[in-house]
């Protein structure tokens, strides 16, 4: 049975803030601009219905398409006095991380008070756990970051701030739910000073996830939250219900369900918890496309529903400035009243539910899918039902890619495609090695690196599904235009030699440890952005682990971020 009386919380805060969520890209992948951010910002504090949308939570403090660069979103922040719960991107590994270090430093020199002072909170990463768990590697969610790893980012962001005009703002982390009430992230709780909570009931296929069930499966996922908290404040970071798109699991896409979802969800959490809702602005380029937009393709155009708080709920009122928040979060109000603020403990059971294959189409929409959790409450106020239990849905991003815009000759006979729109594998461990340094093992890495001196090793794990099927590998390759999250350094010259093993790499391995070749060696001569290369096709070895060793040929050197979001790039194998 669903104990839906899970918690509520004491106090009463004065002022909390409320925003929308913003990507450095738009929906079509163009960089957002500085004028971009803030037509956006100044849209949401005028929306019609509603007031008090002066904050801004963002992903990524570095402007799209450069290394490092300041985002254009902090002077537009500036500019409309929008302030701004900061993100630092924590799923790209140590590398990109120390980028975006060096966009924060440089953000608190360049702009000084006038941005601090702005800071509602810096999160450090965004879902990365979940992205790590059985059920996000299963359904190719992309990398993530283990707790050790965000923790000692979070420690890295404490000493970056520490002496500065930011030094105050208060550290946190995003993730799902699940993720949170997970034991094993517990040092992370313990790092932070709050934590940020996404969930979307719209996408909790496993369990009755109609518009009825809506805000009662939005507050048990909250409260469970607030549960494994310590005390510490939760922010809502990411909720909302589409007015468009496909129907998932009972819960379907329409302009009435989406008010009905601002009514039973939004007007309870607004001026009584820091939401940052999803989201203003999310034009699509079909009707049959999801869109969680409050407004439609003209920014500027009336709400698409009414944003009237209505129904006995109210909005408070909302941070008026910049200044700290208080630090002792309001309670919404919950599908059932809990008049006590006694924590409850959770005890969790992974996996309960199997998951089904993620699906790959063509259409490059990223989606969400759920698997469950089993969470028993074992204690409640006034005692539990025995036995009492609540599914606890945690999300898996599944992103469905099109085709890159240039490809090698097409594959044909007992080759399987080179795109990723059947069913394929990608890389579970990343391996450099370098020669000039040869004793030296780098570990697990999210890039791909190919220079004369350093090679990289991609493991794939054939499923027993692929028994008796064709498994191609594929080195795709885009143009830097199209990618949405990845990004590569090239000098525009030299081939790739891949080579087959006999033995898959570990984190341990180093130049001098390699597995020895199978003999199975194929070179691509020239390599160039706008391209996908078939490298080998032959039976898929089911069940097993394989590993191909990629290097220079022709003074090539090329580093990326291997990411299965549009456009892919990387090494895959398919299967046919």
């Amino acid at each position: 049975m669903r104990c839906t009386s899970l918690l509520a919380l004491a106090g009463a805060a004065a002022a909390q803030y409320r925003g929308f969520n913003y990507g450095a890209t738009d929906n079509s992948g163009a960089v957002r601009t500085e004028q971009d951010f803030a037509n956006e910002f100044n849209r949401a504090k005028s929306l019609q219905g509603t007031s008090g949308f002066a904050s801004a939570r963002l992903y990524t403090m570095i402007q799209g398409g450069t290394p490092n660069t300041v985002t254009s979103a902090i002077p537009a922040a500036i500019d409309t006095q929008t302030s701004l719960l900061l993100g630092l991107w924590g799923s790209a590994g140590e590398d990109a991380f120390m980028q975006e270090l060096t966009a924060l430093e440089n953000a608190i020199k360049q702009y000084g008070t006038g941005f601090t002072s702005l800071i509602v909170g810096i999160s450090v990463g965004s879902e990365d756990l979940y992205r790590v768990s059985p059920t996000g590697v299963e359904n190719k969610s992309g990398a993530g970051a283990t707790p050790d790893a965000l923790v000692s980012y979070i420690q890295q962001v404490r000493s970056t701030i520490a002496g500065t005009a930011a030094s105050g703002a208060k550290i946190g982390h995003v993730d799902t739910w699940t993720a949170w009430v997970n034991g094993s992230n517990a040092a992370v709780i313990e790092a932070v000073d709050w934590l940020g909570m996404d969930g979307y009931p719209y996408y909790e296929t496993t369990v009755s996830n109609g518009i009825a069930n809506g805000a009662s499966l939005f507050f048990e996922s909250y409260n469970a939250t607030v549960g494994v908290a310590n005390g510490k404040d939760v922010w809502v970071t990411e909720t909302g219900w589409p007015y468009q798109g496909p129907t998932a699991g009972q819960a379907v896409a329409s302009l009435q369900n989406a008010e009905t979802y601002w009514q039973d969800v939004a007007c309870r959490l607004l001026g009584n918890i820091n939401t940052w809702w999803f989201t203003l602005y999310d034009p699509q380029a079909s009707t049959s496309e999801i869109s969680f937009g409050l407004v439609g393709s003209d920014l500027n155009s009336a709400p698409l529903y009414d944003l009237t708080c209505k129904n006995g709920n109210s909005q408070g009122s909302s941070a008026a400035s910049a200044s700290t928040p208080s630090s002792s979060a309001a309670a919404p109000t919950m599908p059932t009243s809990v008049a006590d603020s006694k924590t409850l403990s959770i005890e969790t059971t992974p996996n309960i539910l199997s998951v089904p294959a993620a699906s790959q189409t063509g259409s490059g929409k990223t989606m969400t899918v759920y698997s469950s959790t089993l969470v028993t409450v074992t204690s409640c106020l006034g005692g539990c039902p025995e036995g009492a239990t609540t599914l606890a849905t945690e999300p898996a991003a599944v992103s469905t890619v099109p085709a890159a815009s240039a490809t090698a000759p097409a594959s044909s006979g007992s080759n399987c495609p080179t795109d990723l729109n059947g069913q394929y594998e990608y890389p579970h461990l990343i391996v450099p090695v370098d020669s000039q340094i040869p004793e030296k093992a780098y570990g697990t890495s999210y890039n791909g690196t190919i220079n004369p001196t350093v090679s990289s090793i991609f493991n794939f794990d054939i499923p027993p599904s692929a028994a008796g099927k064709t498994c191609s590998l594929v080195f795709l390759f885009p143009s830097q235009k199209d990618l949405q999250t990845s990004a590569y350094t090239f000098n525009g010259k030299g081939g790739i030699k891949v080579s087959e093993l006999t033995a898959p790499a570990t984190e341990q391995t180093t130049y001098e440890t390699i597995p020895a070749s199978s003999g199975n060696v194929q070179t691509i001569a020239s390599v160039a952005p706008g391209n996908e290369y078939l490298v080998f096709s032959h039976e898929c070895g089911a069940g097993q682990r394989v590993a191909f060793d990629f290097s220079s040929t022709g003074g090539l050197d090329l580093s990326y971020f291997q990411d299965y979001n549009p456009s892919p790039i990387g090494a895959y194998v398919t299967v046919c």
